[in-house]
């Protein structure tokens, strides 16, 4: 389960940036992971339960953003939503297409709370 060392570096990262900041409290944190980033998140949502436990973080607010799947066709530049890394450009039938967004994994924003 790749999701619990997502989630480890997730708190980690912000462990580190609550002390750099000399903050007492993690209000929230908001996390971009897209729809095709490879993340189960019945599993994030359990590692996260798990990952936060006994941490300063274990009250924290979690909101998830989860940006949609955007592809561009390489052969006719046909800019489409994709399900999958491997969706065939729906207009030319071209298997070759960049994903433009969706593979997403990221901290956007964090609240901190100093006392």
């Amino acid at each position: 389960m790749h999701e619990l060392s997502i989630v480890m570096s997730i708190v980690d990262t912000v462990e580190k940036e609550r002390e750099k900041q000399q903050a007492d409290t993690v209000e929230s944190i908001e996390l971009d992971i897209g729809m095709i980033s490879g993340v189960e998140m019945e599993a994030f949502y359990f590692a996260w339960e798990a990952g936060v436990r006994k941490t300063k973080l274990e009250k924290t607010r979690l909101k998830i953003n989860r940006p949609p799947a955007k592809a561009k066709c390489t052969e006719c530049g046909q800019t489409f939503v994709a399900t999958s890394s491997f969706d065939a450009c729906p207009e030319c039938e071209n298997p070759f297409c960049d994903i433009l967004s969706g593979k997403e994994l990221r901290i956007k924003r964090m609240t901190v709370i100093k006392n």
